[in-house]
């Protein structure tokens, strides 16, 4: 029994500090991709706050799509008269869908 819940408990630190270094990989790349510009992670700057962003889609089966689409295209009218950009081509597909994950993580 000992020897389960010693295993359990590295299970659940190994996922955690993944999580964390996987966390932080993103965050690196959201500064390299010029995103942390407008938006910050707890606060908003001209964009929303990413923890706004996570919460607002919450539950939304969606939001990853329609989040990567926006990343991509930019627009405006969801959260203030401050347009978003659009990102794509500078910023790779990939590395937008790796950080539309990380912002619906948080």
């Amino acid at each position: 029994m000992q020897l389960f819940n010693k295993t359990l408990l590295a299970t659940a630190l190994l996922a955690a500090t993944a999580s964390a270094i996987a966390g932080s990989g993103a965050e690196a790349l959201a500064q390299k991709s010029g995103c942390l510009l407008c938006h910050g992670v707890d606060k908003k700057v001209l964009g929303p706050a990413y923890k706004e962003v996570a919460a607002k889609y919450k539950g939304d089966k969606s939001a990853e799509a329609k989040l990567i689409q926006k990343v991509k295209a930019g627009g405006a009218g969801v959260w203030g008269d401050m347009p978003m950009p659009p990102n794509s081509p500078q910023v790779k597909d990939e590395d937008i869908k790796t950080l539309v994950q990380w912002v619906l993580s948080l």
